[in-house]
């Protein structure tokens, strides 16, 4: 029977010179193990070439699932949750499964269930940004009670278990404050995501953390929304207050530091040599930015895709270990010495 009238899996088993059963493995996601990685691709490039889609209805009756996953992300307009879309779907893609991508309503925070029936229409959940409770009513991190969940930037010690796939942002954090330090700074203002999330609860304690053993620190902390008009605002009470005037200002992301220029430029400061500006998450913004920004790199697309392989365990009744990806600092022009 030929699929809509298209090529059907024995079209594409004939050009790939492979059996149908091959074909099925291949396009089905679970030739690992069985077929070859160059068989594979041959097959995926037959069923290109060829325009081949998939029975979706019926592989979900033959198989008992949708082949697809739900990606919720805070925002889709920050750069960072596209980049992680992008890893989750190359490797749904590898095993034949399709990401919907969900924002939450309020931007940050809960979000609720996009379908009637979550279960009916998607096999699982990929969660990022926000506590683990979130979802509820949508997964909990098994296959009792909801549907299979695994959460992103998120809290591993949370209530219901779901597995974590984190960055190591308080390392990230940590690299930039020893960073601002080695350059002799000492009067820093961290400029905080004023976000009830784990991941920037983790970067202010670590601000904290590390600055605390510095005897001659002066440490404040200034909190904003996530927008470069509430940074600029914000880093401009941090650099006209009272007392001493910060020589640098550790934000919590790139578009915090592009606010905190802005605040720079506005009272004549000259950047870096009266004052460094650093961010975190490495945009595409940051190379936009004059001077360059000095920033914490996340690679935001192997964040989606080992957030995806461990959702695909998940389905496949295992249970992936939570973990974090390294981070590294990236040093441009936006820092430098502390002004004598």
């Amino acid at each position: 029977m030929r699929n809509g009238g298209g090529p059907t899996s024995r079209d594409v088993a004939r050009a790939a010179g492979v059996s149908q059963a091959t074909v099925s493995l291949v396009l089905g996601g679970k030739w690992r193990g069985r077929v070859s990685e160059r068989t594979a691709q041959t097959v995926r490039d037959a069923a290109g070439d060829l325009g081949y889609r998939p029975n979706l209805a019926a592989r979900s009756l033959r198989t008992g699932r949708a082949g697809t996953a739900l990606l919720v992300v805070p925002a889709l307009t920050h750069e960072y949750f596209a980049r992680v879309y992008t890893g989750a779907a190359a490797v749904a893609a590898e095993h034949g499964f399709g990401v919907v991508l969900y924002p939450s309503p309020a931007g940050v925070g809960p979000a609720r269930d996009p379908f009637g029936s979550a279960r009916a229409a998607i096999d699982g959940v990929l969660a990022s940004s926000m506590a683990a409770d979130a979802l509820a009513g949508i997964g909990d991190g098994g296959r009792a009670g909801g549907l299979p969940l695994v959460m992103l930037d998120s809290d591993p010690a949370a209530p219901g278990g779901a597995p974590t796939v984190n960055l190591a942002v308080a390392d990230g954090i940590r690299q930039m404050a020893r960073h601002l330090l080695a350059l002799g700074h000492r009067r820093i203002t961290h400029v905080a995501g004023d976000v009830d999330a784990w991941t920037f609860r983790v970067r202010a304690r670590a601000v904290a953390a590390e600055l605390s053993d510095v005897p001659d620190a002066l440490t404040r902390t200034v909190r904003c929304a996530l927008d470069v008009q509430a940074a600029r605002e914000a880093s401009f009470r941090a650099l006209t207050a009272p007392g001493p005037r910060p020589t640098a200002l550790l934000c919590d992301g790139d578009l915090l530091a592009a606010g905190a220029l802005k605040a720079a430029r506005t009272l004549g400061l000259r950047v870096p040599r009266d004052l460094s500006v650093s961010g975190f998450d490495d945009l595409s913004l940051a190379g936009a930015l004059d001077p360059e920004l000095t920033t914490v790199r996340l690679p935001a697309e192997e964040v989606g895709a080992a957030g995806m392989a461990a959702l695909l365990r998940l389905l496949d009744g295992g249970r992936p270990e939570s973990g974090e990806l390294p981070v590294r600092l990236v040093v441009r022009g936006s820092t430098g010495p502390a002004p004598g």
